[in-house]
């Protein structure tokens, strides 16, 4: 049904609404199906305050699932982003209908019914999220045919692409059946115009009680996937999570254990994906959780910025640990750099992703905690490692117009000091003008080429705005750390289908760099304050209401570095309720 995008009152607002979610999260995992208990009322006040949420910068549909008829652990209403509210050109084809249709023909396809299900809209594209695909046990039991691996439970399922190999009637039958309900996965893939499947699990099928319990596109025998491009780019289960608490919440020097039994899916990405990254990727099993994360990060980010109308798929088994930690952090760091959810402040899209990334799509942060296994912790903590510009999407387009030696502030600086000329800057120099559209999906800007005379005439350059307020401003100094980092903003133009007519760009010297217009890039200064701010309402939030398991003291009796951070930084201790 068509959502009526602004109808939707706030629920809540700031530091007390994260902080009611927090408290509703860490004390039951939220199932839809379950729409009727003792928490529907705060449940509903989260749904309502999300919809709201969307509805500031997307026009939207949504999926009842109310029941958890579609899915009894995604949210009781299904998002689809179909456009942003603004004036952006890029707009999905995507029919909600047809939609409706084929999430209910392939959701028996993957691991516990949760389907290929699109979550974020940006430059025209669907990032999607799912489980992994199911096996033998659990496709028959959905359809009441031999749940005998199972027992009923959502926990055991067995595939019979390995047990039934002796029985070629068996085996005829469920290569049938796999084909059938595959098949209505991969139309539901196409028609979310999905080309990329990134898939966490270090696992080629997941293996329990020493049966096969899911399968994944990368082993499907039949290569029923064979048309899509699958990345195996495989990342620690929730279980390693426990190994970063117990080590203080410190990521740096965590390196997983590749040499594990049951790791056996190596890392796998085309060539084509990886040449632009300048990273070496034979060594992925000598990176620490830091580097890994930031790496897999980098390439998610390449991927969705490809000159391409292709949508991107990401899952691990469940897809409600690994799956929510990658798609929360693309979230964010497209937001940061201005290019989706414009109009929502730092606290804003805190909310949102929490809310609807991890609690409505299932998260157990209740059975996570009480194990240790803090990656919902790990996911918010982490964004201090991808605040610089190296994690923008905005890098590519910005690296196609600027010449050799230049950053974007350097040209911004020049752009300022010659306002009265839009073909020369000086005998040194000579300035054009290119549209590039889609930078940001809600806008259309200007990319400055420049020409310079030299190596020696871009220092000469350099060297004469030293001094100047500019360069002043755009300084990159350390700050202390109570104080935001400059407030330079790149303004840019907007285009319109009524006029012809532009606005330069220029420079505003002074404007907040919490402020989001619709059309604005970020700067690398305004990304890097962004995500910080979020990450410390996340930090102050989290304390106050869950807090940090502390781990037992060293003999020096020294408390853990976050610990001692949340202690002196923030001034708030151990758990509290509002």
């Amino acid at each position: 049904m068509a959502a009526a995008a602004r109808g939707c009152p706030p629920a809540g607002s700031g530091d007390r609404a994260l902080a009611e979610l927090l408290l509703e999260f860490s004390r039951a995992q939220y199932r839809a199906k379950d729409g009727g208990g003792a928490a529907a009322a705060k449940v509903e006040r989260i749904e309502r305050r999300c919809l709201e949420l969307f509805g500031r910068d997307y026009r939207y549909s949504v999926i009842p699932n109310l029941h958890g008829e579609v899915c009894a652990h995604y949210p009781r209403y299904i998002v689809l982003l179909e456009r942003d509210a603004g004036r952006d050109p890029f707009e999905s084809t995507v029919q909600v209908g047809k939609l409706q249709d084929l999430i209910n023909r392939s959701k028996m396809a993957r691991c516990r019914g949760r389907f290929v299900c699109p979550v974020i809209l940006y430059k025209g594209k669907h990032i999607c999220r799912s489980a992994t695909l199911a096996g033998w046990g659990e496709l028959y039991g959905r359809t009441g045919y031999n749940y005998i691996f199972s027992g009923g439970s959502d926990d055991a399922w067995a595939d019979a692409e390995d047990i039934s190999e002796e029985d070629p009637a068996l085996r005829n039958a469920d290569s049938q059946l796999f084909d059938k309900v595959r098949g209505h996965d991969i139309k539901l893939l196409r028609y979310l115009s999905v080309r990329y499947i990134c898939d966490l699990m270090v696992e080629n099928k997941k293996v329990k009680f020493g049966l096969n319990v899911t399968s994944s596109e990368k082993v499907d025998k039949a290569q029923r996937y064979a048309d899509f491009t699958l990345l195996s780019i495989p990342y620690p289960g929730c279980e390693f999570f426990k190994d970063y608490k117990d080590r203080d919440y410190t990521a740096e020097g965590l390196i997983f254990n590749w040499k594990q039994d049951y790791v056996d899916a190596p890392l796998s990405i085309p060539v084509s994906l990886t040449q632009s990254l300048n990273i070496d990727w034979s060594e992925y099993q000598s990176w620490d959780l830091v580097q890994q994360t930031q790496n897999y990060l980098k390439l998610l980010i390449s991927i969705i910025n490809r000159d391409d109308d292709s949508g991107l798929l990401v899952h691990c088994i469940s897809g409600w640990d690994r799956t929510p930690l990658f798609i929360s952090l693309l979230r964010l760091s497209l937001w940061a750099d201005g290019l989706i959810h414009t109009s929502l402040e730092p606290s804003e899209i805190l909310y949102l992703t929490v809310a609807y990334d991890w609690f409505l799509f299932g998260h157990m942060l209740v059975d996570r905690l009480s194990k240790g296994e803090e990656i919902f912790f790990f996911c918010f903590n982490f964004l201090k490692h991808i605040t610089s510009e190296e994690f923008s999407a905005l890098k590519s387009q910005r690296r196609k117009s600027l010449p050799p030696g230049f950053t974007l502030e350097e040209i911004c600086m020049l752009k300022q000091k010659d306002r009265g000329s839009t073909t020369s800057l000086s005998s040194d120099f000579s300035l054009g003008m290119e549209s590039s559209p889609g930078a940001s999906g809600s806008f259309t800007y200007e990319a400055v080429e420049l020409m310079p005379a030299g190596t020696q005439a871009q220092a000469a350059w350099r060297k004469s705005c030293a001094s100047s307020p500019q360069a002043v401003l755009w300084s990159r100094a350390q700050q202390s750390e109570d104080r935001l980092p400059s407030t330079g903003v790149v303004e840019v133009k907007s285009s319109s289908s009524s006029s012809s007519t532009h606005s330069d760009n220029f420079l505003r010297i002074g404007s907040s760099p919490l402020e989001v217009p619709r059309s604005r890039l970020v700067s690398a200064s305004d990304r890097e304050s962004r995500l910080e701010e979020v990450r410390s309402a996340f930090l102050a939030s989290y304390s106050r209401t869950i807090g940090l398991k502390a781990v037992p003291p060293s003999p020096s009796g020294a408390i853990g570095g976050l610990l001692e951070q949340f202690a002196r930084g923030v001034g708030l201790r151990g758990s509290s309720t509002l």
